[in-house]
């Protein structure tokens, strides 16, 4: 389920990520240690999040992924490995909040596509999901909430 979807403004967001090009398939295997990695890297530096984390998908995502594991930091990170400083560009997007577990993010998106669509905007190639509440916050999927947000054009 997706909350009614809106159009909003964004800001520049400064972020800390890790870029990987994996096959869909991986998502799973490598999601938990990057995510592992990411946080261990900008706690090192002393830097804190100032929102949860997120994936930027710089392309519409496919039988391959492009994509950055992402955290918003409240001061620009020092690259370490992996881990590069990043940022969200301010942009408008369509946005909504889907309520449920991972699976049905692929049909939420599908819903989202269509209200663009049915709106008569016009969506950019890239698109990113906040994970406002997962598995961490409670064992319940119905509980867990993404935020999906994706740039428009024009």
């Amino acid at each position: 389920m997706i909350d009614t979807p809106h159009v909003t403004r964004t800001t520049v967001q400064p972020t800390a990520v890790i870029h990987l090009v994996i096959p869909r398939a991986e998502i799973r295997t490598v999601m938990g240690p990057g995510l592992k990695e990411l946080m261990a890297a900008v706690a090192a530096q002393g830097i804190k999040p100032t929102g949860p984390w997120f994936t930027h998908h710089l392309t519409t995502p496919s039988d391959v992924f492009d994509f950055e594991i992402s955290v918003p930091v409240s001061a620009p990170i020092t690259a370490a490995g992996r881990v590069k400083p990043g940022a969200l560009r301010a942009t408008t997007v369509a946005r909504t909040i889907y309520h449920g577990g991972y699976e049905g993010l692929g049909d939420a998106w599908g819903k989202l596509m269509a209200w663009i669509a049915e709106n008569g905007h016009t969506a950019a190639d890239d698109l990113w999901e906040v994970y406002v509440a997962g598995p961490e916050s409670g064992a319940d999927p119905a509980s867990w909430q993404t935020e999906l947000n994706r740039p428009l054009v024009g």
